[in-house]
């Protein structure tokens, strides 16, 4: 049972194209085409890793 659990494992591949660091910022993963299919990286990650994050004087990091 254990071996059959373990072939389930992560196979280094991402299960959305846009969720790829590689494919950030590329057309297919940008609004508006990216709206059609709901696979838009900010959707996918629940962050926009194009925004600026700042950091505060107590740690708190803050996205615009």
């Amino acid at each position: 049972m254990l071996i059959a659990v373990s072939a389930c494992g992560y196979d280094g591949k991402y299960r959305y194209p846009c969720q790829d660091p590689e494919n950030w910022g590329k057309s297919e993963c940008e609004p508006p085409e990216c709206k059609v299919d709901g696979a838009c990286t900010e959707t996918l990650l629940g962050w926009d890793p194009s925004a600026e994050v700042t950091e505060t004087t107590t740690g708190e990091v803050v996205a615009p």
